[in-house]
């Protein structure tokens, strides 16, 4: 790891994964400064308890001098940035998140997990049994786990696993962020379009994948799940040097409730469920031999993993309710999450629930591909709230647009969060469970609270 850097300042700071990199320069004895004209919680708190919060959120210039090592450039900064052009007047280092990530971790094995679902849980799966195996390891995830502390580690450690979106790298770099970098070890997880608002045509986006994919470098190993076909395709296509590994869904059952894993040492009961998270774990546990974990010490180590924060997260529970989360919010992930639910628990009925938030998701022209995706529950219930899409200057939906991209008559449609409570605490309870997704809020939800209330008060 490079360690001629010591005075760093963050454009954007108040980003997930800016401020937690940020909170990690600081902890290691960086001077780290930052602006952004936009902070909040979990950032905001975390970023104040360290002294780091901006005194007043704004773009100042005066914080850019010539005795900065490095300026690290979020995403949510724009390209005429004040204090990004001071940056560059001055002749300063400017990286984004990624450049900067791979700067500091030249010397090591990367692994880079992408996919349009299932990265954030593959690479914590990975995490937790490197971590159970006492193994030493760096990271950057993109969601919170009870295995490791923040989303960043940057240290001496010989390899690092990095969750790798296909997201733009910076206002001033359009190339995706997992391009930058530069894996040995690749993983696709599966492709199913999203980020509309980058990618207008899912050719644009599957491009990205198979840009992904050639940079493997001779001797790469590029694990793949073989059913996706768009990861399949890409995955086969011919490439120098490239070790080719496929896998698919790990084998399993489900007895009351349990989901066992099917092995040559006999079962073994797991707290993930789905067919998508069996395909999680297959991928996982590909990348996991291929760094010298032995399968034995995998099935040992994965059977305590409890998924990543707002992944399928269990919210609340009672003898006849369970009340789940996840960050769902892409046609593929709503399809994934609502029937593994359903699979886990075939004798209670579901009444699931998504926010539509994203660009993509409030897109009249992207919504349609929403179609059949809560086929698998038995009360569909879509949120909007239209000030939003004003906001993203969008024109609001309308229930018929609603009913019909997800080929539904039935969905309950809400667009104020008091009917959607509402509707939500009057239903009965008895022998039925509650999913909650969204990248979102609810138009201010406290999810935890809302779930653990509607359990307690149903009991």
């Amino acid at each position: 790891m490079q360690d001629n850097i010591s005075r760093v300042h963050f454009i954007a700071i108040g980003g997930s994964v800016m401020h937690d990199l940020a909170l990690h320069l600081h902890d290691k004895g960086f001077a780290v400064s930052g602006s952004d004209d936009e902070i909040y919680d979990p950032a905001k708190s975390s970023l104040a308890a360290k002294g780091l919060l901006p005194e007043a959120f704004g773009w100042y210039p005066e914080k850019i001098t010539e005795d900065i090592d490095a300026v690290i450039l979020g995403m949510h900064a724009r390209p005429d940035n004040p204090e990004l052009k001071k940056a560059q007047e001055l002749g300063l280092k400017i990286y984004s998140y990624p450049d900067y990530i791979y700067e500091q971790s030249r010397d090591k094995q990367r692994i880079v997990i992408a996919g349009s679902h299932g990265k954030t849980t593959i690479t914590s799966m990975i995490l937790h049994v490197l971590q159970h195996l006492d193994r030493e390891f760096d990271y950057v995830i993109g969601a919170r786990t009870t295995t490791v502390k923040g989303l960043v580690k940057l240290s001496d450690a010989p390899i690092i696993i990095i969750e790798g979106d296909e997201y733009l790298t910076s206002p001033v770099d359009r190339s995706p962020k997992f391009l930058k970098y530069h894996h040995h070890i690749g993983l696709i997880s599966g492709i199913a379009w999203d980020h509309y608002n980058v990618f207008p045509t899912l050719d644009d986006y599957v491009k990205q994948f198979e840009l992904f994919a050639d940079a493997s470098p001779k001797g790469a190993n590029l694990i793949y799940c073989e059913e996706d076909d768009l990861a399949t395709m890409i995955g086969r296509k011919e490439r120098p040097d490239v070790n080719r590994i496929e896998y698919r869904a790990h084998p399993y059952n489900v007895k009351n409730g349990q989901t066992y894993l099917e092995t040559e040492y006999g079962e073994i009961p797991v707290l993930l469920f789905g067919f998508h998270n069996m395909q999680n774990l297959s991928g996982a546990m590909e990348v996991c031999k291929r760094i010298g974990v032995l399968k034995k010490d995998f099935y040992e180590a994965v059977a305590s993993f409890g998924g990543a924060s707002k992944r399928l997260e269990l919210i609340a529970k009672n003898d006849d309710t369970s009340v789940f989360k996840d960050f769902a919010h892409a046609p593929s992930k709503l399809l994934a999450t609502t029937r593994a639910v359903k699979e886990q628990y075939p004798d209670r009925q579901l009444i699931a629930c998504m926010e539509l938030h994203t660009f993509s998701s409030l897109n009249q022209e992207f919504i349609d591909q929403y179609q059949d995706t809560l086929q698998d529950a038995d009360i569909g219930v879509v949120y909007h709230n239209p000030e939003v899409s004003r906001h993203k200057k969008l024109e609001p939906l309308n229930d018929q647009v609603i009913h019909r991209a997800f080929n539904r008559d039935d969905i309950r449609v809400f667009t104020d969060t008091e009917s959607l409570q509402h509707f939500l605490t009057s239903q009965s309870w008895k022998e039925k469970n509650l999913l909650l997704m969204s990248s979102g809020n609810y138009g201010g939800l406290d999810l935890d609270t809302f779930g653990k209330s509607l359990v307690n008060n149903h009991s």
